[in-house]
Protein backbone atom coordinates (compact mmCIF):
# COMPACT_ATOMS: atom_id res chain seq x y z
CA UNK A 1 0.00 0.00 0.00
CA UNK A 2 1.12 3.32 -0.41
CA UNK A 3 2.36 5.65 2.29
CA UNK A 4 3.34 9.39 2.29
CA UNK A 5 6.54 11.40 2.37
CA UNK A 6 5.22 13.07 5.59
CA UNK A 7 8.66 15.70 5.38
CA UNK A 8 6.93 16.56 1.79
CA UNK A 9 3.88 16.71 2.81
CA UNK A 10 4.39 19.17 5.34
CA UNK A 11 6.69 21.25 3.51
CA UNK A 12 3.54 22.05 1.42
CA UNK A 13 2.12 23.17 4.22
CA UNK A 14 3.86 26.53 5.44
CA UNK A 15 1.99 26.61 9.00
CA UNK A 16 3.47 23.47 9.64
CA UNK A 17 6.66 24.59 9.95
CA UNK A 18 6.32 25.67 13.51
CA UNK A 19 5.76 24.39 16.91
CA UNK A 20 2.02 24.29 16.97
CA UNK A 21 0.12 20.88 16.86
CA UNK A 22 -3.16 21.22 14.37
CA UNK A 23 -5.97 18.50 15.55
CA UNK A 24 -8.88 21.21 14.71
CA UNK A 25 -8.78 20.36 11.09
CA UNK A 26 -12.63 19.61 10.69
CA UNK A 27 -13.24 23.15 11.81
CA UNK A 28 -10.35 24.20 8.95
CA UNK A 29 -7.42 22.97 7.64
CA UNK A 30 -4.45 24.10 6.71
CA UNK A 31 -4.12 25.49 3.02
CA UNK A 32 -1.57 24.80 0.86
CA UNK A 33 1.63 27.01 0.22
CA UNK A 34 0.50 26.71 -3.22
CA UNK A 35 -2.87 27.98 -2.94
CA UNK A 36 -1.71 31.13 -1.26
CA UNK A 37 0.95 31.87 -4.10
CA UNK A 38 -1.88 31.16 -6.73
CA UNK A 39 -4.09 33.33 -4.66
CA UNK A 40 -1.59 36.05 -4.51
CA UNK A 41 -0.48 35.52 -8.48
CA UNK A 42 -4.28 36.20 -9.35
CA UNK A 43 -4.36 39.52 -6.83
CA UNK A 44 -1.49 41.06 -8.11
CA UNK A 45 -1.61 39.90 -11.67
CA UNK A 46 -5.20 39.49 -13.09
CA UNK A 47 -7.68 40.88 -10.18
CA UNK A 48 -9.96 42.32 -13.00
CA UNK A 49 -14.11 41.84 -13.22
CA UNK A 50 -15.03 38.39 -15.90
CA UNK A 51 -15.82 38.50 -19.25
CA UNK A 52 -14.12 41.18 -20.72
CA UNK A 53 -12.34 41.05 -23.83
CA UNK A 54 -8.96 42.48 -23.26
CA UNK A 55 -5.80 40.44 -22.24
CA UNK A 56 -5.98 40.75 -18.81
CA UNK A 57 -9.90 40.37 -18.91
CA UNK A 58 -9.36 37.30 -20.70
CA UNK A 59 -6.80 35.73 -18.34
CA UNK A 60 -8.99 36.39 -15.59
CA UNK A 61 -11.51 34.54 -16.95
CA UNK A 62 -9.87 31.66 -17.85
CA UNK A 63 -8.20 31.20 -14.39
CA UNK A 64 -11.93 31.25 -13.06
CA UNK A 65 -12.66 28.92 -15.70
CA UNK A 66 -9.97 26.42 -14.62
CA UNK A 67 -10.86 26.77 -11.08
CA UNK A 68 -14.20 25.52 -11.70
CA UNK A 69 -13.15 22.70 -14.26
CA UNK A 70 -10.56 21.57 -11.71
CA UNK A 71 -13.73 21.60 -9.07
CA UNK A 72 -15.56 19.22 -11.52
CA UNK A 73 -12.81 17.01 -12.07
CA UNK A 74 -12.13 16.60 -8.74
CA UNK A 75 -15.89 14.73 -7.88
CA UNK A 76 -16.08 13.77 -11.27
CA UNK A 77 -18.77 15.82 -13.38
CA UNK A 78 -18.96 18.81 -15.37
CA UNK A 79 -18.60 22.07 -14.79
CA UNK A 80 -22.02 23.10 -15.30
CA UNK A 81 -23.18 20.50 -13.09
CA UNK A 82 -21.72 22.39 -9.86
CA UNK A 83 -21.86 25.89 -7.78
CA UNK A 84 -19.27 27.47 -6.03
CA UNK A 85 -20.12 29.80 -3.10
CA UNK A 86 -18.70 30.81 0.54
CA UNK A 87 -19.62 28.19 2.56
CA UNK A 88 -21.80 25.02 2.11
CA UNK A 89 -24.53 26.34 4.72
CA UNK A 90 -25.03 28.97 2.66
CA UNK A 91 -25.06 26.87 -0.49
CA UNK A 92 -27.77 24.55 0.98
CA UNK A 93 -29.91 27.39 1.66
CA UNK A 94 -29.53 28.80 -1.66
CA UNK A 95 -30.99 25.35 -2.60
CA UNK A 96 -33.55 25.60 -0.35
CA UNK A 97 -35.11 28.74 -1.69
CA UNK A 98 -34.90 27.15 -5.44
CA UNK A 99 -36.86 23.91 -4.78
CA UNK A 100 -40.70 24.12 -4.69
CA UNK A 101 -42.83 21.19 -3.02
CA UNK A 102 -46.50 20.92 -2.38
CA UNK A 103 -48.29 21.16 0.61
CA UNK A 104 -48.00 17.96 2.81
CA UNK A 105 -44.98 16.83 0.93
CA UNK A 106 -42.74 15.43 3.32
CA UNK A 107 -39.13 15.61 4.02
CA UNK A 108 -36.59 13.47 5.78
CA UNK A 109 -34.06 15.07 7.66
CA UNK A 110 -31.03 12.83 9.64
CA UNK A 111 -31.08 14.17 13.19
CA UNK A 112 -26.98 13.17 13.09
CA UNK A 113 -26.66 15.85 10.86
CA UNK A 114 -24.84 19.25 11.03
CA UNK A 115 -27.41 22.01 11.30
CA UNK A 116 -26.07 23.27 7.85
CA UNK A 117 -27.84 20.27 6.22
CA UNK A 118 -30.84 20.52 8.94
CA UNK A 119 -31.59 24.63 8.93
CA UNK A 120 -32.89 25.27 5.44
CA UNK A 121 -34.67 21.81 5.22
CA UNK A 122 -37.03 23.09 8.21
CA UNK A 123 -37.39 26.34 7.26
CA UNK A 124 -38.15 25.37 4.05
CA UNK A 125 -40.77 22.99 5.36
CA UNK A 126 -42.30 25.84 7.81
CA UNK A 127 -42.56 28.48 4.62
CA UNK A 128 -43.78 25.74 2.20
CA UNK A 129 -46.02 23.46 4.80
CA UNK A 130 -44.12 20.05 4.38
CA UNK A 131 -44.13 18.03 6.79
CA UNK A 132 -41.09 16.77 8.73
CA UNK A 133 -39.57 13.03 9.63
CA UNK A 134 -36.99 12.96 11.57
CA UNK A 135 -34.28 10.14 10.86
CA UNK A 136 -33.04 8.71 14.37
CA UNK A 137 -30.69 5.58 14.80
CA UNK A 138 -33.56 4.44 16.82
CA UNK A 139 -36.95 5.66 15.59
CA UNK A 140 -39.25 4.49 17.87
CA UNK A 141 -37.45 6.15 20.64
CA UNK A 142 -37.82 9.66 21.65
CA UNK A 143 -34.96 12.43 22.46
CA UNK A 144 -33.49 11.24 25.71
CA UNK A 145 -31.13 14.30 26.77
CA UNK A 146 -30.48 12.99 29.91
CA UNK A 147 -29.88 8.79 28.79
CA UNK A 148 -28.46 7.89 25.79
CA UNK A 149 -28.72 4.74 24.62
CA UNK A 150 -25.58 4.60 22.57
CA UNK A 151 -22.73 6.03 21.59
CA UNK A 152 -22.30 5.53 17.71
CA UNK A 153 -25.63 6.22 16.49
CA UNK A 154 -25.80 5.54 12.61
CA UNK A 155 -27.53 6.03 9.50
CA UNK A 156 -28.57 2.51 7.63
CA UNK A 157 -30.11 1.65 4.42
CA UNK A 158 -32.39 -0.71 6.78
CA UNK A 159 -33.96 2.42 8.74
CA UNK A 160 -35.45 3.96 5.36
CA UNK A 161 -39.02 1.75 4.43
CA UNK A 162 -40.04 2.81 7.66
CA UNK A 163 -39.76 6.37 6.75
CA UNK A 164 -39.77 6.80 2.55
CA UNK A 165 -43.58 7.45 1.44
CA UNK A 166 -44.97 8.08 -1.97
CA UNK A 167 -44.92 12.07 -1.02
CA UNK A 168 -41.27 12.23 0.26
CA UNK A 169 -39.61 15.18 -1.58
CA UNK A 170 -36.35 15.24 0.02
CA UNK A 171 -33.78 12.93 2.54
CA UNK A 172 -31.18 14.79 3.63
CA UNK A 173 -28.13 13.32 5.61
CA UNK A 174 -24.33 13.26 6.08
CA UNK A 175 -21.89 11.33 4.79
CA UNK A 176 -19.80 11.42 7.90
CA UNK A 177 -20.81 13.09 11.26
CA UNK A 178 -18.50 16.09 12.27
CA UNK A 179 -18.58 14.58 16.03
CA UNK A 180 -18.73 10.92 15.54
CA UNK A 181 -16.31 10.28 12.27
CA UNK A 182 -18.55 7.21 11.78
CA UNK A 183 -18.89 6.91 7.37
CA UNK A 184 -22.20 5.54 6.02
CA UNK A 185 -22.87 3.86 3.43
CA UNK A 186 -23.85 6.56 0.84
CA UNK A 187 -24.09 4.51 -2.26
CA UNK A 188 -26.54 1.86 -0.69
CA UNK A 189 -28.71 4.52 1.16
CA UNK A 190 -28.94 6.62 -2.28
CA UNK A 191 -29.69 3.40 -4.22
CA UNK A 192 -32.61 2.18 -1.59
CA UNK A 193 -33.99 5.35 -1.39
CA UNK A 194 -34.35 5.83 -5.09
CA UNK A 195 -35.95 2.41 -5.02
CA UNK A 196 -38.42 3.18 -2.72
CA UNK A 197 -39.50 6.34 -3.85
CA UNK A 198 -37.79 7.24 -7.44
CA UNK A 199 -38.54 10.94 -7.53
CA UNK A 200 -36.82 11.62 -3.59
CA UNK A 201 -33.78 14.10 -4.16
CA UNK A 202 -31.30 12.62 -1.95
CA UNK A 203 -29.15 15.67 -0.32
CA UNK A 204 -25.83 14.88 1.41
CA UNK A 205 -23.43 16.85 3.56
CA UNK A 206 -19.84 15.78 2.95
CA UNK A 207 -18.23 18.46 4.45
CA UNK A 208 -16.32 16.24 7.37
CA UNK A 209 -15.85 13.38 4.74
CA UNK A 210 -14.06 15.10 1.83
CA UNK A 211 -10.59 15.98 3.40
CA UNK A 212 -9.84 12.12 4.32
CA UNK A 213 -11.39 10.22 1.14
CA UNK A 214 -11.52 11.19 -2.51
CA UNK A 215 -15.38 12.17 -4.15
CA UNK A 216 -16.45 10.49 -7.00
CA UNK A 217 -20.29 11.38 -7.38
CA UNK A 218 -20.93 8.74 -10.24
CA UNK A 219 -20.19 5.88 -7.49
CA UNK A 220 -22.26 7.50 -4.86
CA UNK A 221 -25.66 5.48 -5.79
CA UNK A 222 -27.45 8.43 -7.82
CA UNK A 223 -26.86 11.35 -4.81
CA UNK A 224 -29.17 14.56 -6.20
CA UNK A 225 -27.34 17.19 -3.90
CA UNK A 226 -23.68 16.46 -2.70
CA UNK A 227 -21.42 19.77 -0.74
CA UNK A 228 -18.21 20.17 1.00
CA UNK A 229 -16.43 23.03 1.83
CA UNK A 230 -12.68 23.18 0.05
CA UNK A 231 -11.22 25.29 3.19
CA UNK A 232 -11.58 21.82 5.34
CA UNK A 233 -9.59 20.21 2.23
CA UNK A 234 -6.53 22.52 2.35
CA UNK A 235 -7.70 25.28 0.08
CA UNK A 236 -9.85 28.79 0.30
CA UNK A 237 -12.47 29.19 1.89
CA UNK A 238 -15.09 28.13 -0.56
CA UNK A 239 -17.63 25.84 -0.73
CA UNK A 240 -19.11 23.53 -3.50
CA UNK A 241 -22.39 21.84 -4.06
CA UNK A 242 -23.45 19.54 -6.80
CA UNK A 243 -27.07 19.04 -8.30
CA UNK A 244 -27.52 15.77 -10.49
CA UNK A 245 -29.80 16.51 -13.93
CA UNK A 246 -32.88 15.73 -12.00
CA UNK A 247 -32.04 18.10 -9.43
CA UNK A 248 -30.81 20.79 -11.72
CA UNK A 249 -34.91 20.50 -13.26
CA UNK A 250 -36.04 21.23 -10.08
CA UNK A 251 -34.23 23.99 -8.88
CA UNK A 252 -35.72 27.83 -10.36
CA UNK A 253 -32.91 30.37 -10.72
CA UNK A 254 -32.40 32.65 -8.20
CA UNK A 255 -29.97 34.88 -10.29
CA UNK A 256 -30.22 37.78 -12.32
CA UNK A 257 -33.58 37.59 -14.93
CA UNK A 258 -31.56 37.48 -17.93
CA UNK A 259 -29.58 34.67 -17.27
CA UNK A 260 -30.43 31.71 -18.91
CA UNK A 261 -29.66 29.78 -16.26
CA UNK A 262 -28.66 26.61 -18.02
CA UNK A 263 -25.57 25.91 -15.26
CA UNK A 264 -26.13 25.61 -11.44
CA UNK A 265 -24.15 28.50 -11.15
CA UNK A 266 -25.94 31.02 -13.30
CA UNK A 267 -28.83 29.54 -10.51
CA UNK A 268 -27.10 29.33 -7.48
CA UNK A 269 -23.67 31.13 -7.08
CA UNK A 270 -25.45 34.80 -7.10
CA UNK A 271 -21.41 36.33 -7.46
CA UNK A 272 -21.15 34.16 -4.25
CA UNK A 273 -17.38 32.55 -4.68
CA UNK A 274 -14.35 35.09 -5.30
CA UNK A 275 -12.36 34.67 -8.35
CA UNK A 276 -9.10 34.78 -6.34
CA UNK A 277 -10.04 31.63 -4.50
CA UNK A 278 -11.16 29.95 -7.57
CA UNK A 279 -8.06 30.32 -9.04
CA UNK A 280 -6.44 28.42 -6.21
CA UNK A 281 -8.31 24.98 -6.56
CA UNK A 282 -6.04 23.48 -9.16
CA UNK A 283 -3.33 23.63 -6.79
CA UNK A 284 -5.69 21.27 -4.34
CA UNK A 285 -6.78 18.77 -6.79
CA UNK A 286 -3.26 18.87 -8.40
CA UNK A 287 -1.86 18.11 -4.78
CA UNK A 288 -4.35 15.23 -3.73
CA UNK A 289 -4.07 13.73 -7.05
CA UNK A 290 -2.75 10.15 -6.67
CA UNK A 291 -1.82 10.66 -2.95
CA UNK A 292 -5.40 8.97 -1.52
CA UNK A 293 -4.09 5.54 -0.67
CA UNK A 294 -1.47 6.82 1.48
CA UNK A 295 -3.76 9.66 3.37
CA UNK A 296 -6.19 6.87 4.70
CA UNK A 297 -3.56 4.78 5.77
CA UNK A 298 -1.55 7.83 7.19
CA UNK A 299 -5.17 8.73 8.84
CA UNK A 300 -5.89 5.38 10.00
CA UNK A 301 -2.47 4.79 11.76
CA UNK A 302 -3.45 7.86 13.80
CA UNK A 303 -7.00 7.33 14.47
CA UNK A 304 -5.97 3.84 15.53
CA UNK A 305 -3.16 5.30 17.76
CA UNK A 306 -5.58 7.69 19.45
CA UNK A 307 -8.46 5.18 19.54
CA UNK A 308 -6.14 2.66 21.07
CA UNK A 309 -5.05 5.45 23.96
CA UNK A 310 -8.86 5.95 24.63
CA UNK A 311 -9.82 2.50 24.74
CA UNK A 312 -7.58 1.77 27.11
CA UNK A 313 -9.55 4.56 29.49
CA UNK A 314 -13.13 3.55 29.06
CA UNK A 315 -15.05 2.98 31.60
CA UNK A 316 -17.26 4.92 34.28
CA UNK A 317 -15.38 5.58 36.69
CA UNK A 318 -14.22 9.21 37.70
CA UNK A 319 -11.52 10.08 34.68
CA UNK A 320 -13.36 7.55 32.80
CA UNK A 321 -13.36 8.07 29.57
CA UNK A 322 -16.66 7.48 26.78
CA UNK A 323 -15.59 7.54 23.20
CA UNK A 324 -18.56 9.12 20.87
CA UNK A 325 -18.55 7.24 17.47
CA UNK A 326 -16.71 3.92 15.63
CA UNK A 327 -14.16 3.19 18.78
CA UNK A 328 -11.98 0.44 17.16
CA UNK A 329 -12.91 -3.31 17.90
CA UNK A 330 -9.29 -4.21 18.78
CA UNK A 331 -6.14 -2.45 19.73
CA UNK A 332 -5.05 -5.11 17.08
CA UNK A 333 -7.29 -3.45 13.96
CA UNK A 334 -5.64 -2.70 10.72
CA UNK A 335 -5.47 0.65 9.85
CA UNK A 336 -7.35 -0.03 6.99
CA UNK A 337 -9.89 -1.74 8.50
CA UNK A 338 -10.41 1.55 10.51
CA UNK A 339 -10.13 3.68 7.96
CA UNK A 340 -13.28 1.76 6.47
CA UNK A 341 -15.26 2.49 9.15
CA UNK A 342 -14.27 6.21 9.93
CA UNK A 343 -12.25 9.32 9.59
CA UNK A 344 -9.95 10.91 12.12
CA UNK A 345 -12.46 13.03 13.59
CA UNK A 346 -12.43 11.36 17.05
CA UNK A 347 -14.47 12.79 20.41
CA UNK A 348 -14.83 11.70 23.88
CA UNK A 349 -16.31 12.73 27.55
CA UNK A 350 -14.70 12.28 30.36
CA UNK A 351 -16.00 11.19 33.82
CA UNK A 352 -15.97 14.35 36.43
CA UNK A 353 -14.76 16.66 33.82
CA UNK A 354 -16.61 19.00 31.23
CA UNK A 355 -15.48 18.96 27.78
CA UNK A 356 -14.72 22.56 28.37
CA UNK A 357 -12.37 21.87 31.51
CA UNK A 358 -10.05 19.39 29.49
CA UNK A 359 -9.77 21.31 26.84
CA UNK A 360 -9.05 23.85 28.63
CA UNK A 361 -6.55 22.37 31.21
CA UNK A 362 -4.81 21.03 28.24
CA UNK A 363 -4.23 24.36 26.62
CA UNK A 364 -2.50 25.66 29.92
CA UNK A 365 -0.59 22.63 30.13
CA UNK A 366 0.99 23.08 26.64
CA UNK A 367 0.77 27.20 26.33
CA UNK A 368 -1.62 27.05 24.06
CA UNK A 369 0.77 25.07 21.27
CA UNK A 370 -1.49 21.79 20.96
CA UNK A 371 -5.22 23.12 19.14
CA UNK A 372 -8.30 20.86 20.23
CA UNK A 373 -11.92 21.96 20.63
CA UNK A 374 -14.78 21.52 22.75
CA UNK A 375 -18.27 21.82 21.58
CA UNK A 376 -21.20 20.55 19.80
CA UNK A 377 -19.95 21.68 16.64
CA UNK A 378 -23.18 22.90 15.00
CA UNK A 379 -24.61 19.64 15.66
CA UNK A 380 -26.61 20.44 18.22
CA UNK A 381 -29.47 18.09 17.48
CA UNK A 382 -27.02 15.00 17.81
CA UNK A 383 -25.12 15.84 20.70
CA UNK A 384 -28.02 17.11 22.92
CA UNK A 385 -31.00 15.10 21.46
CA UNK A 386 -29.07 11.75 20.33
CA UNK A 387 -26.22 11.16 22.60
CA UNK A 388 -27.63 13.23 25.48
CA UNK A 389 -25.18 15.40 25.69
CA UNK A 390 -24.31 18.99 27.96
CA UNK A 391 -23.91 22.03 26.78
CA UNK A 392 -20.34 21.20 26.37
CA UNK A 393 -20.42 18.33 24.13
CA UNK A 394 -17.37 16.66 23.57
CA UNK A 395 -14.16 17.30 23.41
CA UNK A 396 -12.91 16.69 19.43
CA UNK A 397 -9.39 15.92 18.18
CA UNK A 398 -9.86 16.26 14.38
CA UNK A 399 -6.80 15.03 12.56
CA UNK A 400 -5.95 14.53 9.17
CA UNK A 401 -2.96 13.36 7.01
CA UNK A 402 -0.47 15.89 7.52
CA UNK A 403 -0.17 15.16 11.44
CA UNK A 404 2.42 12.82 12.91
CA UNK A 405 2.35 10.00 15.27
CA UNK A 406 4.37 12.29 17.59
CA UNK A 407 1.83 14.63 17.82
CA UNK A 408 -0.56 12.81 18.55
CA UNK A 409 1.53 11.05 21.34
CA UNK A 410 2.22 14.40 22.81
CA UNK A 411 -1.88 15.14 23.27
CA UNK A 412 -1.94 11.80 24.81
CA UNK A 413 0.59 12.44 27.26
CA UNK A 414 -0.79 16.17 27.76
CA UNK A 415 -4.37 14.11 28.54
CA UNK A 416 -2.64 11.54 30.58
CA UNK A 417 -1.02 14.07 32.72
CA UNK A 418 -4.15 16.40 32.84
CA UNK A 419 -6.32 13.58 33.58
CA UNK A 420 -4.33 11.88 36.59
CA UNK A 421 -4.33 15.20 38.86
CA UNK A 422 -8.24 14.16 39.60
CA UNK A 423 -7.32 10.67 40.43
Amino acid sequence: MTTLDLDEVRAAFPALAGDRVYFDNAGGSQALGAVADWIRDYLLNTNVQLGASYTTGKESTARYNEGYAAAAEYIGVSPSEIVLGPSTSQLFRNVSHALRFSEHDELVLSALDHEANIGPWVDLAVRQNVIIKWWRPDPDAPPNPLNPSKTNPTLLASDLPSLITPKTRLVALTHASNILGTIHDIPTIATTIHALNPSTLVCVDAVAYAPHRPVHIPSLGGVDLYAFSWYKVFGPHLAQLYASPRAMGEIRSLGHFFKEGRTLEDKLGLAGAGYELVSGLPAVVGYLRGKWEGIERQEGVLVGVLLGWLRGREGKGKGGITIYGERGEEDGESEEEIGKKRVPTVSFTVEGWSAKEVVERVEEECGGRVGIRWGSFYSERLAKEVLGLGEDGVVRVSMVHYNTVEEVKTLIGLLEKVLDERK
